[in-house]
């Protein structure tokens, strides 16, 4: 049971750390946004990294629920929380 429990969390970790790449959607689709809603999309985009190395790192922690995709996710998530806060210019 706790198994499948860190099997679902390491792949909502993976997903929830991969969603602030949908911020270059409108970039690739050279589409302005306004003003409120940059500012929200901002928000969501370091509520998501925040959200993604957590759950990361309580899948990580557990020595039986290691995996390419727990790590791959810390990375992504820490990279994001890196850029987001100034860390990587």
């Amino acid at each position: 049971m706790e198994d499948k429990k860190l099997k679902t969390v390491s792949k909502a970790s993976l997903i929830v750390s991969i969603l602030p790449l949908a911020t270059l959607i409108p970039v690739f689709l050279n589409i302005t946004l306004p003003e409120g809603v940059s500012t929200v999309w901002a928000g969501i985009n370091i509520v998501c990294a925040l959200a993604g190395i957590i759950l990361s790192i309580v899948c990580v922690r557990s020595n039986e629920s290691r995996s390419l995709v727990n790590i791959a996710s810390t990375v992504i998530s820490a990279f994001w929380c890196l850029l987001e806060s100034g860390g990587i210019s």
